[in-house]
Formats: C-alpha cells, sequence, structure tokens
C-alpha cells in the first residue's frame, strides 16, 4: 500500500505523447485502487508533446506518415480514423479540413493529435475500475529520491488538486511527494547547437520552429524576403511547406549536411513487413568503417534486388523501408560487432539518411516543396554542407556559414529556422531532473551509443552498477540507446509513435504487476526465488495448451477499452488460470501459484500484443480482436 493506506500512487512524469499513451494504458489494466498523478512542466503540451500541441502546429502541418497509421492502439488501427470522422468536434475547423472525410491512406493535421489523445485518455477514466483515479497536475520533477515504498520526489510550481500527503520542499515553491512506482516520459530535449551561439536571442533567429513565437516569426515574414533552414529533415518541410502554402515568394535553403531528401509515399502506400534472409556478410568481424560500408553497400543492393524480384508490386520508393524494417531482427548481432567508438560515429554521421531509408512523408507535405525545388520554380534550394556558424550580419540580417566538401561559402537571410534538433545525451541536457538523477548515478547515459539512458528489458532505469535503480520506468526516447542495441530499431523508430505504443502496454503492464505483486506480499519473490524471472519469461515451461486460452483472454482484456467487458474477462481469465495449476518447475513450497501464474500469462499477452514481426492489421486478426463492425481495423 502507499503511504495513505488507501491505494498505490504511480507518478507519470510528462504528460505528452508518451506519458499521456501510458496513463491511459494504467486506467485500462488496473483492476485495484490506483492513482495515476500525471505531471507536465509545459501545460500546453499536455496531451501533446513538442510535435503534436496546438499552438507550434498551425493546420497545414500534417502527420508525416498517413492518418491510419496514428492510431494510439497498436491493436486497434484505424482508432484515429474513426475518431477523425466521428466523434472530433469540428466546429472551430477551417473550412479546409472540417469538409473533409479522412481516409487510411491520406493526411490530417498534427494538432488534431492533442484533441484525440485528450479524448482517448477521457474515455478511459471514464471506463476504468473503481477506485481507480487519474490526477492531471502541472509543474516540475526537479529531483528524486529511493525511499521504503518507491520514491520521494522534489516537484516545482505544482499546481493540482486532489494529491494528498504533500509536504514541503527543500527550496521555496517545492513540495515533495511520495510514489510506489515512477514512470519517466520526459519526451523530447531541445538541444543547443554551438554554432547558433552568436545567434541566440536574435530576432531573426528561430530556435524552435514548433513553437508559438516560431510559427508567428515564419507567418508574418514578408513574402519575398530569404530564409535559411538548417536541416533536410521532416521537420525542416513543415516551415519550408507553411511558408509556401503562404505564398512566399523568396528563396528558402535548406541546408543539409548530407543532402538527403525524403520520399514521398504513393496515394495507396500501406504499411508492411516482410522477411528477408539475414545478411551474413555485416555479421563477419569489423575490421575499419571504409570496409563495413562497402559490406553494407553490397548487403543492401542483394536485398533490394530480391525485393523487385519477389515483390514486383511494392513500389520502388517504398523498398528501403521494407528492407530497413526486414533487418531490424539482426541489426542488434550486427551493432553487436561494432567497436564502441566507431558506433557512435556512423549513428551521428548516418542519423539522417537512416531516417530517410526508414520512413517518407505524405504528399500533402512534399508535394508542395518537390515543386518549390524544381528548376522551372526555384524557390527552395538545398544546399549541401555542414554549417560552420550562424552570426549577425552588418546589414542586421543574419549570415550562415556552410562548409562543403570542396569549398565553403555563405547564405545571408532575413530569417534562420533551425530544425528542431533534440538532444540524445543526457549529460548535455540542462533540466533539473536529469542533472540530479546523473549526478547520483541513478541514472546513466547508455553505453554503448551515448543516446538516451541504460535501462532493463522491462523498461526499467539501470543505475550506475548497472542495477535497477528502483520502481522506476521509462517510456520514449529515453530509452533510444537500448532500442537501437536490443531490438535493432533506426532512425526515429527508436522512439516515435510505433516505439511508444508498445513502451505503453508493456511498461503499464509490468508498472500493474509489480504493485499487485507487492499487495499480494509476493514483492519479494525475486529475492526468495531468483529464477522466478525466468518462469514468468518461459511460458513454454507450463503446458502451452492449457495457457493459451489464458493468454488470448488477457489479450482480449488487455486490447478492451470498456470496463464492463474488460470485468467479464477478468474473471472467465481467473477461473482459466484456477484450472491450470502452477508452473511446473516452480519451487514446491512457492506461495500463490495462481498469482504467479497470472503474471506469466500476462507477460505472454504483452508480447503478443507487441509482437512487431507483423502489421497491426495482421496483429488485430492474428489475435482475433476484431468486431463485427470492424474485423481488421
Amino acid at each position: 500500500m502507499s503511504r495513505t493506506g488507501v491505494r498505490p500512487r504511480v507518478l507519470v512524469v510528462g504528460a505528452g505523447l508518451a506519458g499521456t499513451a501510458t496513463a491511459i494504458r494504467l486506467l485500462h489494466f488496473a483492476r485495484r485502487p490506483l492513482e495515476i498523478v500525471l505531471l507536465e512542466r509545459h501545460p500546453d503540451y499536455r496531451s501533446a508533446g513538442v510535435a503534436y500541441h496546438r499552438d507550434g502546429n498551425p493546420w497545414d502541418h500534417v502527420f508525416n506518415i498517413q492518418a491510419g497509421r496514428m492510431s494510439v492502439f497498436r491493436e486497434d488501427v484505424l482508432d484515429f480514423i474513426h475518431w477523425a470522422n466521428q466523434e472530433a468536434d469540428r466546429r472551430d475547423w477551417p473550412q479546409r479540413w472540417a469538409a473533409q472525410k479522412f481516409t487510411e491512406q491520406g493526411p490530417a493535421p498534427r494538432r488534431l493529435f492533442q484533441d484525440y489523445l485528450d479524448d482517448r485518455l477521457a474515455e478511459a477514466r471514464r471506463e476504468s475500475c473503481p477506485g481507480v483515479v487519474l490526477v492531471e497536475a502541472d509543474g516540475e520533477a526537479l529531483d528524486m529520491q529511493a525511499c521504503d515504498r518507491g520514491f520521494e520526489l522534489t516537484l516545482g510550481g505544482l499546481a493540482a488538486y486532489g494529491i494528498e500527503g504533500l509536504r514541503p520542499g527543500p527550496m521555496a515553491d517545492t513540495q515533495v511527494l511520495q510514489a510506489d512506482h515512477v514512470v519517466l516520459a520526459t519526451g523530447l530535449e531541445l538541444k543547443e547547437p554551438p554554432f547558433a551561439a552568436e545567434a541566440a536571442g536574435h530576432p531573426s533567429f528561430v530556435r524552435n520552429p514548433y513553437s508559438a513565437t516560431g510559427i508567428r516569426k515564419l507567418s508574418q515574414l514578408p513574402p519575398d524576403a530569404t530564409v535559411a533552414i538548417v536541416g533536410s529533415v521532416l521537420s525542416a518541410y513543415d516551415s519550408a511547406g507553411l511558408l509556401l502554402r503562404n505564398g512566399h515568394t523568396g528563396r528558402i535553403h535548406l541546408i543539409s549536411k548530407s543532402g538527403t531528401i525524403f520520399r514521398t509515399y504513393p496515394g495507396t502506400h500501406e504499411h508492411g513487413v516482410l522477411w528477408l534472409p539475414r545478411p551474413d556478410t555485416l555479421l563477419e568481424p569489423y575490421r575499419n568503417r571504409e570496409e563495413f560500408l562497402a559490406r553494407v553497400r553490397a548487403a543492401w543492393q542483394t536485398a533490394c534486388s530480391t525485393v523487385r524480384e519477389q515483390h514486383p508490386d511494392i513500389a520502388s520508393v517504398i523498398v528501403s523501408e521494407r528492407i530497413a524494417k526486414a533487418w531490424e531482427p539482426y541489426l542488434p548481432e550486427v551493432i553487436e560487432r561494432i567497436p564502441t567508438d566507431e558506433l557512435r560515429c556512423l549513428l551521428d554521421e548516418f542519423a539522417t539518411t537512416i531516417a530517410a531509408l526508414r520512413v517518407g512523408a505524405v504528399e500533402y507535405t512534399m508535394a508542395v516543396i518537390e515543386r518549390a525545388m524544381h528548376p522551372q520554380d526555384g524557390r527552395v534550394e538545398l544546399v549541401v554542407g555542414r554549417v560552420q556558424a550562424i552570426t549577425p550580419a552588418q546589414s542586421g540580417r543574419l549570415l550562415v556559414s556552410v562548409a562543403a566538401q570542396h569549398e565553403r561559402h555563405s547564405v545571408e537571410a532575413d530569417l534562420v529556422v533551425s530544425n528542431f534538433g533534440r538532444e540524445f545525451d543526457y549529460e548535455k541536457v540542462g533540466q533539473p531532473l536529469w542533472r540530479n538523477l546523473l549526478r547520483k548515478g541513478v541514472a546513466v547515459p547508455h553505453a554503448r551509443t551515448g543516446r538516451g539512458l541504460e535501462v532493463d528489458e522491462c523498461g526499467t532505469l539501470l543505475d550506475a552498477d548497472g542495477q535497477p535503480a528502483g520502481p522506476v520506468s521509462t517510456v520514449g526516447v529515453l530509452r533510444e540507446g537500448d532500442e537501437i542495441v536490443r531490438h535493432g530499431r533506426t532512425g526515429a523508430f527508436a522512439f516515435n509513435l510505433a516505439a511508444i505504443k508498445n513502451h505503453s502496454v508493456s511498461v503499464a503492464a509490468h508498472v500493474i504487476e509489480q504493485l499487485e505483486l507487492r499487495l499480494d506480499g509476493l514483492n519479494d519473490i525475486a529475492a526468495q526465488h531468483p529464477r522466478y524471472h525466468s518462469y514468468v519469461s518461459n511460458p513454454e515451461e507450463a503446458d502451452r495448451a492449457a495457457l493459451e486460452e489464458s493468454v488470448l483472454l488477457e489479450v482480449r482484456r488487455l486490447a478492451t477499452r470498456e470496463r464492463r467487458e474488460r470485468e467479464a474477462l477478468d474473471s472467465r481469465l481467473n477461473a482459466s488460470i484456477r484450472s491450470l495449476g502452477g508452473l511446473p518447475t516452480l519451487p514446491a513450497d512457492i506461495s500463490r501459484h495462481d498469482r504467479l501464474m497470472r503474471a506469466a500469462v500476462n507477460r505472454v499477452a504483452v508480447e503478443r500484443l507487441n509482437d512487431v514481426s507483423v502489421t497491426p492489421r495482421q496483429l488485430r486478426r492474428q489475435l482475433g480482436i476484431g468486431n463485427a463492425e470492424n474485423p481488421e481495423g
């Protein structure tokens, strides 16, 4: 029990996409009284984060991928489409979108996602079990300290109602809150590029194009102004597209270190998963970068030929996406052979290229950019080179110094937009929480990649000794390095919506499991029986046929949003588990076999829901969780 003796408390730090998705799952999964505190330091980021909040996303900013892939529930692939067409309040929408019938392959404004997540969170709260409550609080987590029952967190600027047990903190305007479990979902951290140090604060410099200030500067710019956009990843296209759709006639320079331009998805594109043979040549010993890259290029060309021969129906612009996805299961073994310093250099050098191989953009975004890059138009120019410095010019404009392969040149611009640029090295993140956690050794940067933090297979934060830091889980971008080396997920797919969907399921299930085991007096099971984790993660030790019915019931319970149906499935599941008996290899003196069987069944069900070897639509059919109205979606 928590400090109040009434219900345990889970504090979710960060209420953007990752935190909100996890809170939704916690509300769905909890079967006993639970308090979920959803804390957000930027109130306008709630249910949105930096990528989707309304103030930073005008109506012309659309999702990079098709609207049909934007459901927050992987097992209900068309949920966002159904919400947008049937539930969304369109009264304040501009006519262009108010009359729109959204389709699976079509575009949708990114700002809608905040309303969508708000509605799904409210639905989850309504459909939660008795005694399960959600408290939405504004404030910032500044520090956390382990205690007997979890963590005590120092919170600054807290604004919330209904939180019991707060006490004054060590500094002015701070309070201390105890939580039985903490979920860290702090999202993207802004990087401060050294080349822009002299431009910081200049009125012609936009550091964050997804801010209200950034959008205002772009929207109010004279149409004939010269603009330089640093970077050519998808966020750069948002800024350029906004200008072009507003009738901008001046020159727009896209400055790219790699010269990468993203692909446009075909209008009929649908997500798919291929099986391809393992690229065995990549598993040879690592010798040097040049030799390794030559092997990568040869293996890639072979894979391209295979896909074109065996799958002629796949559009040529999608082939790279299919290969990158198919190679994911093999990449951890490949990465294991690359020395740490070389791995970090490769990730830095090819980050944009990898992202462009793994994902494209919808035609709504790309068409206006491609037209403006055509020689007959010429408003958009791709400048290949590395930005050395951005400095004020005597004219009052900004001067962007670019170093290309064989030359150096400058672009003088009326406005310079720096791509969002996230900080993936947590030793450089300026937020007090991360400074304190790293200083204490509660959190450590990911050793192999330098991206994100060290976590275990459940997303539990690991301390400086490589041990679980306590009941503290992570969701989203914090797990980037681990996703790369453990699952081979590259580019933004290490931390984007697709990854967050899986994280939210597994973390919420793990949190509920740990709290229930503690309430049942089994929280020390791992210490008493060191092989416990292998029992619950290797269900083949039990009767697979007998387990299958229980697993399918649990899958359906986890995927069900209506409380009444979940409760009925829970009752059936308990009866099914009682009929199973215990795991054959558990010690004879262990208590509550049925409770541990429940944990085993839950973990198998989570693995099924998070199976990325199939598409979401295939997953839904495979698990038998369709319905009469929408058997596939």
